[in-house]
Parts: structure tokens; sequence; C-alpha cells
């Protein structure tokens, strides 16, 4: 049976426990065999003082899904000679596994904004997308409106706990969903980082003690 691998790309500026709701859903809703969070070094939207430490980032990650077997951190744009787009990102690791199909997972927020990435159209032709929306974002027709024509018409809305097609999966599609069964987002954990309160229950124990121990988020004296 043909690989079926899920690439969550994102700044994860920290991770937090709504984007391991998000992945632990697809995996089960896609049958996907893992999934690769996969921080970006320095994304070509933001600057590199707007955002901490790719390194940081990813031990962040590794901690989050250590006890996950299926969920992995992957380092591939950190170790990149150059910083990468997400289309190169992709074709590298199609290299690495000639066989598997791979299906790349954004939020809701940077999905509005790939109209503007690199050979966006490549991408979104060539791999699956599975789009995580929190619930009443947005409604379908709404959210793919800045897409051409074209890429409109693999739109496939799976909100209200919809499934996809098993047969529809051998061509690209684009998958509007809402696995965001907890609504946490990065700048609200960075925010209570600064003010002082405790992010226990928005991100895994260990995360909140990393960012504890290397003193991220706060406030500067």
């Amino acid at each position: 049976m043909q690989r079926r691998i899920g690439v969550y790309g994102g700044t994860f500026d920290p991770i937090h426990n709504g984007h391991l709701c998000v992945a632990v859903a697809v995996l089960d809703v896609f049958a996907l065999d893992r999934v690769l969070f996969v921080p970006a070094f320095v994304p070509p939207h933001k600057r590199p003082q707007e955002i901490s430490n790719p390194y940081h980032r990813y031990a962040m990650v590794a901690l989050a899904t250590m006890d996950a077997p299926r969920l992995i951190a992957s380092a591939i744009e950190l170790e990149a000679p150059s910083r990468p787009y997400t289309i190169e990102t992709l074709r590298r690791l199609q290299e690495e596994d000639h066989g598997a199909q791979l299906f790349f997972m954004m939020g809701a927020d940077s999905f509005e904004e790939v109209t503007s990435w690199r050979e966006h159209e490549r991408l979104l032709s060539e791999h699956h997308l599975i789009v995580a929306a929190r619930p009443g974002y947005r409604t379908g027709a709404a959210l793919a409106a800045h897409l051409a024509p074209r890429l409109q018409a693999q739109v496939v809305d799976l909100r209200g706990g919809r499934s996809p097609d098993p047969e529809g999966l051998a061509a690209p599609r684009i998958y509007l969903t809402d696995y965001v069964a907890e609504d946490v987002s990065a700048t609200q954990v960075r925010a209570a980082v600064a003010a002082g309160r405790p992010v226990d229950g928005l991100v895994p124990r260990a995360v909140a003690g990393y960012i504890a121990k290397y003193g991220l988020y706060r406030k500067e004296e």
C-alpha cells in the first residue's frame, strides 16, 4: 500500500496543543503513516527578529512529539544550505521517499496567504493540502475565494465531521477541515508567558518547562 505522509509546516513558535490535536485527527481521518512537523528556519514572510531561534522551536517540537511514535520532528529545513521554500522542501521529501504520497498541512491563516508563496499553483496541483480551520472560521467558498478557478475546483470541504472519499485521494485535493478541537494560538501562548501566566493547559508540560528554562517569550526588562 502506498505510504501516506503528513507534512505539517509552520513556525511553531511555540508548538501548542492545537497543533497536536490537528495532527492526531489527520493521522486518523486520512490514514497517514506519520506526520512530520517541519519548523521553518526563517519563514520568507517574517523577519528573523520576529521569531525565536529555529533550534529552540525545533527542540520544543521534538519534546512535544516524544511520546507519539507517528508524530516526528523534522529538521529538514534547518539542515538545508539555504532558506528553502515549501515547494523545495516537499520536493526533497519526495526525493527521499519516492513511493510516498505527501499531504501538506497548514492553518487557515497561512492558507489565506498561500497565493503569495513560491510556485503556489504547483504546490497545490502536485500535493494534497489539508487546511486546519477553527470551527466557524469561514464558509468553504469564502475560504477558497482567493484561489484561481481551476484550484477552487480541487477544494473538498470536510468540516462538520465529514471524511474524505478514499477514491478521491488518488489526485491532489485541497481539504478544508475543522479538526482544531483546542482553540489555542501561538500568539496566545507567548502573551501568557509575557504576562507571567501559566501555559500548562496550552502546551505540553515538557514544552512549558523548556520555555521557562530558556526564558522564551518573556518581556524584556
